[in-house]
This record gives C-alpha cells, structure tokens and sequence, in this order.
C-alpha cells in the first residue's frame, strides 16, 4: 500500500547522502536513479511545453480565439522565464517520481540528495552571476546590484515570502484543491461565487472617484508591470491532463478550473467552469529546507523601468535601434503617429490582437513587458515611454557629440528609469497611502542599505491587484478642446483589449492621452468594487468570445501561490484581527459587509488575503484600506532602499543631476511627446477643463545641461 509522506517526514528522508566510504556503493546508485528520472521527466515535460506552445499557435491561427487562448498567448513564458519554470516543472516531477519510489521501498534506506537533484535538473544557480563591479549601470536583468549577494532582485527568481506558504499539503497543493476538504474548519467557497456576492454590481452610477483621473490607475498599471509578472505554467505532461483540462474541467496537474456556482448565468453559455492554469515555479535555492512551490517573478524586482526595455539580454537587444549610433530604441517603421513613432510590431505570426479586428488586422505591440497590448491605454502609456527614450537620446548627443550609442543607451535608460522612481513615490504613493500615512510607511531616504531585501513579495502581487478596483467600464477619447472625439469617443472596456488597430488606426494615442488626463479613475466601493467588463467580460473583445473574471483569477490565483489568509496578514502588519461578525464589521465599519464575507467563508481567518484587503474602507486621505497601507508601504520602502542604482543614493547622479531630475513631471513627458499643448499642472488628481490646464510652457523641462561630459 502506498505510504503518504508529510513534509516533515518527506525532509527526514531527503536527507544529503552519507560522505563514508561504506556507503559509497549506495550513493553511486541513487544518483544513477535520479539522474535516469531527471532525462524521464526532462523528455515528459519539453514535450509538454512544446506540445503548449504547438496548440497555442493553432489556436491563434484560428478567426475565433477563446478568451482563455488569449489569456494564455499574454500569460505565456517567453525566453529565460520559460526556461526557468521548465527547470521547476522538471524538479517537481522528478521529486514527486522519487517520492513514490521511496514510499514504495524503505522510507528509512538511502535517500534522494537534493543538491545533486537541481544539479542534475541545471537549475538556476545564484554563483554562476559574473558582476562588473566598475558598472555604473544597472544591469538588464537586475543581477550584480547586491553585491553580497548578486541574484538578489534579479530576472526569473522566486517571489519572496513574508509569511511561510499554506498549502493544502502542506508542500503544492492549493486550499480547494480537494473536494470537500476544510480549511480551519470550513469549507473553501468557489472564487467565482465570492466574485458573485461580494465583487459584482449592476449599476455603474456613482462609481467615479471625484479626487483622482485615470492617469492616477493607469500609472499603478505601468508601476505594477515594471515590478512583477508571474507566467502560468504548462499544463502537465501527461496527455489526460492536456485535453481535459480546458475542455472538461478537469481539474490535474497544473489545470486549477474556476467552477460555476449553481444558477451562474454563465453556466449557460460557457460550461462548467472558466480555464485556469497555476503560475509558473522555479527550483528551490540551497539549502533546500522547504519544499515548497515558490513562483517566478519574471522581470527584475526593482524600479528601473524594465517595462520599456526588458528584463532578458536578447529582449533587450530587439527592442534597440542598433543600427544607430545614437543609443535608439527600435521604433515601427510600417506605420506612423502623425509623425511621431509607435512601438514596433511584434513579427511572430499570428498575433492576437489582428482577431480584434479582422479587416484593419493591427498586430500587438513589441515593448519590454510582454503584456503591452493588454489595453488600449497600456499601449498608449508604452509609447510614451518610448518617445521619450529616443527624445532624451537625441538631446544627449547633442549636448555630447563623442558619445556612442551604447553610452547614449545607458545614459537615457538611467534617466528613464530615475523618472519612474520620481512620479512613483512624489506623485502617486502619497495619493494611494495618504500623505500621513506615506510618512510612517515611507520615511524619508537615508541612503542605501545592502542589508535589505528588495525582492517583490508573493503577497504584493495581490496587494497591488487594488487597482483593479479603479478601472471604469468605458474609455473616452478628446479632442484638442477636451470635447468628445468622433463618433465613437466612448468605448466600453471589454472592447479595448489587445486593441492595437483603434491607436494605430483611429486616431493615434493623443485623444486617449486627453481621456487619461481629463476622465476620472473608479473608486473603490465597498458595494461596487469591480465593473462587469472585468468581472464578466474580461479578454472578451468581441462578442462571439466568452470573458473571464479577473475577480475571481485574483482569488483563485491567492490560492495557487499558497497564501495564508487575510487574518495572518492582519497580524503580519500588526493590526486587529477580527474573529467574530461584530469584530469584522467593526473592522470593516460595515455589517452587511461582514456578514456576506463569513456567511461564505465561516471565519475570517479564511477570508482570501485579496478579498479582504479590497473589503477595507479607505484611510484618511488615502485610496486603500489599513492592510494595504501596510503591504504597500512596505514593499515600496524595500524597492528603495535595497537598490544600489536608486536615483537619491550618492554617486548614482551627481548633485546637479538629482536637481534637475526633481522636475520631471508625467504633464511634461505628454506635452514632449504628443501633439497636446494644454496638459494639468498635477495630472494624477480629477482635474478639469479649462479651469485646471495649462499651456505647456507653464510645465518646468528637464535641464539636461549637468549630463553634458567634461570631455567636450
């Protein structure tokens, strides 16, 4: 009869080999057995991945994609990330092959060693990093920026956990995993029927918030992209799992289906369930105390604008003009912005985003964050981004004409990235964190400290996943008087994803520019927290294709990554933790709140970390709730002071380049780049036209006259 180890019982048998000669014999033997597993599984698990990447290239092929094809094409690891979550997949394969070997023999005989198993597999290991330590660059894979510890922040590494992982079994099960199984005593609800009761609303009256634009979400959007994206990973290599898994709902291997509660009305047009993969996992690192499943964070994990030049070396180097010697990024050359560049296309056919519109067959986007061409005013936001590089390079080999154009690269992506970390903490921080409370989470800089841990927390992924609490159900697009543009200047939400054709051609990105700075952001309302286009109609742009439920992805997606729950959290941050309904829905200063949340989950210490946090009402002058105060605060405080290039710390900028950098404004990046000349002074805040915009040459500009070289 099979034995079912638990993880205590699974580390004492996965003790490192025996160095004593006597046992040498042994040893040669159970590392010939690993290493016949690991090429096993190796051939399993790339036919997996091919086989993925095979049926996602028919799939696309296809005139009617479905949403969770489309969700997998923007969810889908490319490059080192893909080969990084193989290596992971291969791991935990060929554990769980030797697991059984063992409980089918002598538990207590020879056991796996563990350090040969991720040799065998090549996983990533942190000592292969070779630093440059006369550098004054980032590197683009955040490597070599802790120098006592070089892979600290870095590209393809796990999310770092603030609170241990809880998984089902204790190892890589999520809760609701099992059927029937508790959690504290109770049962999971489905995530979809928490999206239902808790999440949805019908009337989208009164849902805008009066203080901030919807510069102010799209900015957390930008921000969040530059700082975490974990990619699903394959389906399991077995091929039961592959066919049933999207068509069947059948829940194996790395397929995790959201199922319909009864009377969803979704359960009449799109089956049992809606699709869902877990998120792609790496290796453990030495010295292999816990075998948990840990995620992959995909790009670096600080705050240097990798959303606009990658995270990856070969990335990088398509996203650049090399055939300039002025330090350009690749711009495309098919089509145009009224003289002004968009991003390149991506080449790879077919593209998702030519479905949207099958006659103007606009491809997607190629940037430095593979999910550009997710929304309209995400593109939008890129090519901004992408106007300015080539706008600051140019001026800087003005000002210096020897330069070549890797210096000019380097020097621009600098700027670019101090840019991001500037609008972040003096424009939109204070606004989500309240100024008071911006003051207690992030106290002013003291300068860099190589003893904090600037990696991004598994936990924050779904913190920062409250903007999605702030996106309305229509897009407006303006005119050069902020008047409605055309005959179509307000478009629902669910028909602008992965819609390039609409920027390229329909007017190009100024009149959706005008929408972000003169249209409000949604608030976040404790009876109206997220607009039907996302709970119900997500990724579907056309209405032959079935949407999917970012609310419930949100839930679910908590489980997958094995997060505690919303109580643990409370604690972590020091805060109350309620344990009764009169506790909770004083914490929540709302009773029926409370009482909905634990007639579904039965206590709050079950309540999913992401539900709970968004349930909170606001702090004073702030856009979150206390919980999130603190995660957010929190991490923000560990991007900047765990970053040796941040742009306060000495030596990184000279004093007059810090000086000048302190004008840098969101208001100026748009008049630089755009044919708009009437912009507001603060552009996150609900401003309106006139009263509240200024000509452009009200707006301060960069001085880039402390950049100029001594060499000239």
């Amino acid at each position: 009869m099979r034995v079912l180890l638990h993880l205590p019982a699974l580390l004492a048998s996965l003790t490192l080999l025996q160095a004593a000669e006597s046992d040498a014999t042994a040893q040669i033997t159970i590392a010939a057995a690993i290493s016949d597993a690991v090429s096993q599984v190796t051939v399993q698990v790339n036919k997996a991945f091919l086989d993925s990447r095979t049926r996602l290239k028919i799939s696309m092929s296809s005139e009617t994609p479905t949403t969770g094809q489309l969700l997998k094409y923007f969810k889908h690891a490319k490059g080192q990330t893909r080969m990084a979550i193989r290596k992971g997949q291969v791991w935990e394969e060929t554990l769980n092959r030797l697991r059984q070997h063992l409980t089918l023999t002598n538990v207590t005989g020879p056991s796996v060693h563990l350090a040969f198993l991720c040799h065998e597999v090549r996983c990533l290991s942190a000592s292969a990093v070779k630093c440059n330590k006369n550098s004054p660059y980032r590197t683009i894979t955040g490597d070599c920026n802790n120098r006592r510890n070089p892979a600290l922040g870095a590209a393809n590494r796990a999310l770092v956990r603030w609170l241990p992982a809880e998984y089902e079994d204790g190892v890589s099960l999520p809760f609701g995993w099992t059927p029937r199984k508790t959690r504290n005593g109770f049962p999971l609800p489905l995530a979809r029927e928490v999206s239902n009761k808790i999440v949805g609303y019908l009337n989208e009256e009164g849902v805008l918030d009066q203080k901030t634009s919807l510069l102010f979400m799209q900015w957390g959007q930008i921000v969040d992209h530059d700082l975490d994206f974990a990619p699903e990973t394959e389906p399991g290599s077995s091929e039961y799992s592959k066919v049933q898994c999207e068509k069947h709902c059948i829940q194996g291997d790395n397929c995790f289906p959201i199922m319909f509660p009864p009377e969803d009305p979704k359960l009449k047009t799109q089956g049992k369930c809606l699709p869902f993969f877990r998120t792609g996992f790496v290796c453990p690192s030495p010295p292999y105390n816990s075998l948990t499943r840990e995620q992959i964070n995909a790009p670096t994990s600080f705050l240097d604008a990798s959303f606009v030049y990658g995270s990856e070396l070969s990335l990088a180097s398509r996203l650049r003009n090399l055939s300039s010697p002025l330090g350009l990024m690749a711009v495309n050359p098919e089509v145009s912005d009224h003289g002004l560049p968009y991003l390149p296309f991506v080449i790879k056919k077919p593209s998702p985003c030519e479905f949207i519109n099958t006659t103007a067959r606009v491809p997607c986007f190629l940037a430095g964050d593979s999910r550009a061409s997710e929304q309209i005013l995400l593109a939008t936001s890129h090519t901004l981004f992408l106007r300015e590089h080539n706008r600051l390079a140019r001026e800087l080999k003005r000002l210096n004409p020897h330069w070549d154009g890797e210096m000019l690269y380097q020097e621009t992506r600098k700027i670019l990235g101090a840019f991001t970390q500037i609008i972040t903490f003096r424009d939109y921080l204070p606004i989500v964190l309240g100024d008071d409370e911006m003051q207690k989470k992030i106290p002013p800089y003291q300068g860099y400290d190589e003893s904090v841990d600037p990696q991004i927390s598994n936990v924050f992924t779904f913190a920062f996943r409250f903007g999605h609490l702030e996106i309305p159900y229509t897009v407006s697009r303006l005119d050069e008087n902020y008047q409605p543009w055309g005959p179509e200047s307000e478009l629902p939400l669910h028909t602008l994803f992965f819609n390039t054709w609409r920027i390229v051609k329909d007017g190009g990105i100024d009149p959706l520019v005008r929408g972000l700075l003169a249209k409000k952001s949604k608030l976040m309302h404790q009876n109206k927290m997220m607009t039907g286009e996302l709970r119900n109609k997500l990724f579907q742009p056309q209405h032959n294709i079935h949407g999917h439920d970012l609310a419930a992805i949100n839930i679910q997606r908590g489980r997958d990554h094995g997060l505690p729950g919303y109580n643990s959290w409370r604690g972590f941050c020091g805060l109350f933790q309620p344990k009764t309904m009169e506790e909770l829905a004083a914490v929540l200063k709302n009773e029926m709140l409370a009482k909905k949340l634990l007639d579904l989950y039965g206590t709050p210490d079950n309540i999913d970390v992401w539900i709970g946090a968004i349930a909170e009402p606001m702090v004073e002058g702030g856009r979150v709730g206390s919980l999130l105060n603190c995660l957010v605060g929190k991490q923000f405080q560990k991007i900047r002071d765990g970053d040796r290039f941040w742009w306060e710390n000495p030596g990184v900028f000279t004093k007059e380049q810090r000086d000048a950098l302190q004008k840098v404004s969101v208001s100026r990046l748009i008049c630089d780049n755009t044919h708009i000349t009437k912009v507001p002074l603060d552009p996150f805040r609900a401003n309106s036209y006139p009263q509240d915009f200024v000509d452009c040459s009200a707006i301060d500009k960069l001085d880039l006259s402390p950049w100029v070289s001594a060499e000239n």
